[in-house]
């Protein structure tokens, strides 16, 4: 009894660890508004020529057509639905960064970094030493 007892927490572990060990980026992600705790949009993560984008699908705080008044450049003036936020990510390891994050509300651009925690993405937006670290949650 004591080994079927080993042999299926050992068998419980593994599952475990490799859905962890091999958890990735790639899909629907709801993000969460700093200030007021409410989900703010829906962002699909998607892989193109082995690099990571993030794409806007949904808001779900305002109108699908609201446009982009403070993004730079080209992005001015653009559907905030639509638009990729999430730029140029590499994989390394466990870990997604290289690559840059917009916040289309501020129309700032952040050195990005992004790993997942359990069911959790978390993503980080650098500005030199600063940091802001948001938790985004698995979209249904």
């Amino acid at each position: 009894m004591m080994t079927l007892r080993k042999t299926l927490f050992t068998a419980f572990a593994c599952l475990l660890f490799t859905q962890f060990a091999f958890a990735d980026v790639v899909g629907r992600w709801k993000t969460i508004d700093d200030e007021s705790g409410q989900a703010k949009s829906i962002v699909e993560i998607y892989e193109k020529g082995g690099k990571y984008y993030g794409r806007v699908v949904d808001l779900l705080m305002k109108p699908d057509d609201t446009l982009c008044d403070a993004c730079p450049g080209a992005r001015k003036g653009q559907k905030i639905v639509g638009m990729d936020i999430i730029t140029n990510m590499v994989k390394t390891g466990d870990v997604y960064e290289g690559g840059q994050i917009l916040d289309p509300t501020k129309g700032k651009v952040y050195d990005c970094k992004m790993w997942v925690e359990g069911d959790k993405l978390m993503v980080r937006g650098y500005l030199g030493f600063f940091y802001r670290t948001q938790t985004w949650y698995p979209a249904k």
